[in-house]
């Protein structure tokens, strides 16, 4: 058990990086450029993957918050950086996605709703995410003790 709280403070955030560079940078934008894909496929494609990163990225963070309650105890810090990670995803679920989830309906339907900075502000959320997942990673990573190896 004394290894595995550790363990979780980097793993957990690394594979929480790991889901929004794959599929927030490379999949969304080259999901559009694969043969026979349309808009609307896309779109409703994209809807699905986003939906399932945000549920993810909830499960995450609690899996992180919870590992960050037991021994050693996570400093203040790491408690504004978890902080952080809340808010970004509560932008992106409760706020940002729920207006391209509107501008993506009217699309499928025929209409054009013009242009909109929405996607900018969710790559501006999402990197965010990534910058405050990458300090806790390293502050994480810092603290780790290793055994000694024999020799």
């Amino acid at each position: 058990m004394n290894r595995l709280v550790p363990a979780l403070r980097v793993i957990v955030p690394s594979v929480w990086l790991g889901l929004i560079i794959g599929l927030s940078l490379l999949e969304a934008p080259l999901k559009f450029s694969a043969p026979g894909i349309t808009t609307e496929l896309g779109l409703g494609i994209g809807r699905i993957m986003f939906t399932a990163l945000g549920i993810a990225g909830w499960i995450l963070l609690a899996v992180m918050v919870l590992a960050s309650l037991a021994r050693p105890r996570l400093d203040r810090v790491g408690w504004v950086l978890l902080g952080g990670m809340a808010l970004m995803l509560v932008l992106e679920t409760l706020v940002i996605r729920p207006f391209l989830n509107a501008r993506s309906d009217m699309v499928v339907a025929g209409g054009d709703p013009g242009e909109s900075i929405l996607h900018y502000a969710y790559i501006a959320a999402e990197g965010v995410l990534i910058v405050l997942l990458l300090v806790w990673i390293v502050r994480v990573g810092r603290r780790l003790r290793f055994a000694p190896q024999p020799g």
